[in-house]
């Protein structure tokens, strides 16, 4: 090859395909996304102080109705409204599993166990009554396999 050439690869290479290589451009939204307005400058920097703020709190302990009241007030309401429930709920897997990772893996490793045992556990009991419902409908068509098999008794057929 000449060097014109070659030069006209390598600067088509440079200017587009490098290009695509290094930013790859984005599949295109689809239809039914609605676009959202662009935040001003004022709900850019609000935005930007409130996740300072959160982040700097999740360093200390963990995020709660004392750091996002705004997001708490509804729950707050409905819980009041429906008979003042101030008991403790047991955390849920991913509360439990997010405070174990922040332990290392000494600690996220019996929760882990503890996640894989509850759900064999559950497929356990399901796969068994699963197998007693099959038995059970096995069981009820073999009886009316029985009914329809034997003869009536009192009939001997005859005629008077």
């Amino acid at each position: 090859m000449r060097p014109r050439e070659v030069c006209k690869k390598i600067y088509h290479y440079v200017r587009h395909d490098l290009k695509e290589i290094a930013f790859p451009s984005s599949l295109p939204d689809p239809p039914n996304i609605k676009k959202r307005r662009k935040l001003t400058l004022r709900e850019k920097f609000l935005v930007f102080k409130e996740a300072c703020r959160l982040y700097g709190a999740s360093w200390t302990r963990d995020i709660g109705p004392e750091l996002r009241p705004h997001a708490y007030k509804n729950k707050n309401k409905v819980e009041s409204s429906n008979g003042n429930k101030t008991e403790e709920k047991e955390p849920s897997v991913i509360e439990d599993l997010a405070v174990a990772a922040r332990g290392g893996m000494e600690t996220l490793r019996p929760a882990l166990q503890r996640v894989y045992m509850t759900r064999a556990s559950a497929y356990r009991d399901a796969l068994r009554s699963f197998i007693q419902g099959y038995q059970e409908g096995i069981q009820q068509v073999m009886d009316e396999k029985k009914e329809q098999s034997v003869p009536p008794q009192g009939d001997d057929g005859r005629k008077i």
